[in-house]
């Protein structure tokens, strides 16, 4: 996150943990990518700590005096969960609980907008399936500006989307830190049965630079990230409701479909 290297984890009780991704001897990275591990070894010298963060094994330290392990285990960050989002925060404050901290996401993160968003995006049921990452060659604000013109260029940019959507219906409503569009689904006569966009989207963006779509049995996300003044990486997560997570012909037609939108 910015020039901030984290690590977020689950430990053996499944309680999530966020932590600064550096040993606290050399500050080595002490992990790296996504997966699946007992503990964190760091590279450098041998480090290990657990998935709590406590420093369990310093290599060739005996006769080190006051050395407490107890004072080494990897820095902790408060975060927070809403939803399928793990949310971080980066302020220098004391590290308080994840249920604490994601009573204040929604009136922080998301203002007066969070009651709409929660009834539109929250599904615990929801799972995440796939990544999908674009290197555009603009500026990243002008990919956000794009997304929030309520549906102007939905008609000319978009028409296969288009035919799927009453545009007529379209609206935007405004909040501290959010928009949300939204648009209900047209009638196709004659169709295949096919619909991966159901009755209603509702298309959140939140400031600065993430965005939350919700139709049909999918939930997507967009984080734009800079590269340059005129590159930006924009980053496709999708997550599907669990009625739908084993039929694979669905899954893989909903993502070309989506593919040939972008």
């Amino acid at each position: 996150l910015g020039n901030v290297q984290f690590v977020i984890c689950r430990d053996g009780n499944g309680g999530l943990h966020a932590f600064h991704n550096v040993c606290r001897h050399h500050a080595a990275l002490v992990a790296s990518g996504s997966g699946r591990k007992s503990c964190f070894v760091c590279p450098y010298h041998g480090w290990t700590y657990g998935l709590d963060g406590v420093l369990q094994k310093a290599t060739r330290i005996g006769g080190i005096q006051n050395f407490n392990v107890n004072d080494y285990g990897l820095l902790a960050i408060n975060l927070a969960t809403w939803g399928p989002f793990v949310l971080i925060n980066l302020d220098n404050k004391d590290i308080t609980s994840e249920v604490e901290n994601s009573k204040e996401v929604e009136s922080e993160w998301l203002g007066s907008s969070s009651k709409i968003l929660a009834s539109a995006c929250l599904d615990q049921n929801l799972q995440h399936i796939a990544r999908r990452e674009y290197t555009i060659n603009c500026n990243w604000k002008v990919f956000c500006d794009n997304y929030l013109d309520g549906g102007y260029h939905v008609p000319y940019a978009h028409g296969g989307l288009a035919a799927g959507l009453n545009l007529d219906s379209y609206s935007t409503m405004l909040f501290e830190k959010v928009s949300v569009q939204s648009c209900q689904s047209a009638k196709l006569e004659g169709k295949e049965n096919f619909d991966r966009l159901g009755r209603d989207s509702v298309y959140a963006f939140i400031y600065p630079n993430f965005m939350v779509n919700r139709y049909g049995p999918w939930m997507d996300t967009n984080l734009v990230l800079p590269l340059g003044n005129c590159k930006c990486l924009v980053i496709f997560d999708y997550f599907l409701e669990a009625s739908q997570q084993n039929d694979k012909a669905f899954i893989e037609r909903s993502l070309q479909e989506s593919e040939r939108v972008q």
